[in-house]
């Protein structure tokens, strides 16, 4: 980790590491691969689990944004991709993180049952400026989708993020800034 504009800049290849040291508050430059999904996805991935099988991405080190991104317009790899409120996704996040999921990326506070899984698991939850979708999909350099294409805008998508401006929401020592 350094630091870019006053902010740290977090490469996905260290984010387990650099999640022992984040604290709530911190702003951070995210790089690398991340994963979308929202309610829909999450609902079939922990289907995949409950069947004994893999989930779409390897969840050991990865980082999932709660995010359904719109359309490409023409020249650019997506559409507007602003955060959705996490605490919906708050029923499988805990047995995420205990399968080595080490960063979530949305908006808004989190149920305490999450607050110990990643304090728990040394994870991070970072959090995306609500209704800057537009902001965000700057940092996108590329989209693919991954999986369950049939859910159009909520399917996973793979994206490489460049310098994605974020803010430590809660940090595995327990600090947030929702309290």
């Amino acid at each position: 980790m350094n630091t870019k504009n006053g902010r740290i800049s977090v490469h996905m290849q260290e984010i387990a590491e650099a999640a022992k040291t984040l604290r709530a508050g911190d702003n951070i430059l995210l790089s690398g691969v991340i994963y979308t999904a929202r309610d829909a996805a999450h609902k079939r991935i922990a289907a995949l689990l409950d069947e004994g099988k893999e989930p779409p991405f390897p969840l050991r080190g990865s980082a999932v944004y709660y995010a359904g991104p719109t359309p490409a317009p023409d020249g650019l790899p997506i559409g507007s991709c602003g955060p959705t409120t996490s605490s919906r996704m708050d029923v499988f996040t805990p047995r995420l993180l205990d399968l080595g999921l080490t960063a979530m990326i949305g908006k808004g506070g989190r149920s305490p049952a999450v607050c110990e899984a990643i304090r728990r698991n040394g994870a991070v939850y970072l959090c995306a400026i609500g209704g800057a979708g537009a902001l965000a999909a700057q940092a996108v350099r590329s989209v693919e989708v991954i999986a369950f294409e049939d859910l159009g805008c909520e399917s996973v998508k793979r994206l490489l993020v460049e310098d994605f401006p974020l803010v430590v929401g809660i940090d595995c020592a327990g600090g947030s800034l929702f309290r």
